[in-house]
């Protein structure tokens, strides 16, 4: 934690220093959004389809767009706040700002909040568990990345006491959905398949990116609704997300699965592409 650098409303802060007020509503209701990017040799990948998916966030949410010159302000400070990270994540903040206790809101300025930090890459491989709650694709917040992230906590611990790195929902419609912070990819009959956005997941960058290499290295992706029980027949499965980039999976709860030649080839695509690519 002490490693973590902090910026709030215009300045750097310590970790465990005061700087958000008690009332803010990212505190009391979790109203607001944010963003994950990976950040590799000091440079922060994919940012402008980050800060669009800021946007889409804030809008769906029904707050003012976000001050993307603020935005860039916290990055630029905590990026250069210290020796360039080599490997670690960027998490930007916006909230709704001060508000009463209930959910309604006040006409206040919005809380920007930009921290950054170091962290270990991603395993070669990893196993997921399947909870047993679901997502809502019918929710107002489906598919939004909010900062009310209690049933991901939740379904998060779940899967680490059960060994895994990550945990599979399926939405109400029992289709195959996501993960917590992670969105799932599966090969059936040697074709690359992830669900549509209309399952509720999140629209991932990560995701997004992975789709559009892949096609462009040859490769079939179909986005089409898939039945929980993919993951008891599917011959490989993988996951993305900003941090773990294209990670494969070799369990899904007890069932042991092969990293096979669809999932090496859909994570050296990405592996390459994103050296080059910085910006996509």
């Amino acid at each position: 934690m002490s490693s973590v650098r902090v910026w709030v409303n215009g300045r750097l802060t310590g970790v465990d220093e005061p700087s958000i007020a008690a009332l803010d509503h990212g505190v009391t209701v979790g109203d607001g959004a944010f963003e994950t990017a990976k950040v590799d040799h000091g440079q922060v990948f994919a940012a402008t389809r980050h800060a669009r998916r800021l946007d889409r966030t804030m809008a769906g949410l029904g707050l003012p767009p976000a001050d993307h010159d603020r935005l860039a302000e916290g990055i630029e400070a905590v990026l250069s706040a210290g020796d360039p990270i080599e490997f670690g994540r960027l998490r930007y903040s916006v909230t709704g700002g001060a508000g009463p206790l209930g959910s309604d809101r006040d006409d206040s300025p919005l809380t920007y909040i930009v921290t950054a930090g170091a962290q270990p890459r991603p395993p070669a491989s990893a196993s997921v568990a399947v909870t047993p709650w679901t997502r809502n694709e019918r929710s107002a917040v489906a598919g939004l990345k909010t900062t009310s992230y209690a049933e991901n906590v939740v379904a998060l611990a779940y899967a680490k006491e059960r060994g895994a790195i990550e945990a599979v929902f399926a939405n109400t419609r029992g289709e195959l959905c996501e993960c917590t912070g992670s969105n799932i990819f599966v090969v059936v009959d040697g074709v690359l398949r992830t669900p549509p956005l209309d399952s509720g997941c999140l629209a991932g960058i990560t995701r997004e990116v992975t789709i559009e290499w892949c096609r462009e290295d040859g490769m079939e992706v179909v986005e089409e609704a898939l039945p929980l029980d993919v993951l008891d027949s599917a011959d490989e499965v993988f996951i993305t997300s900003s941090t773990k980039d294209v990670l494969p999976i070799h369990a899904v709860d007890d069932r042991t699965l092969e990293v096979g030649p669809v999932t090496r080839r859909a994570a050296e695509v990405f592996a390459r592409l994103c050296q080059e690519r910085m910006d996509p």
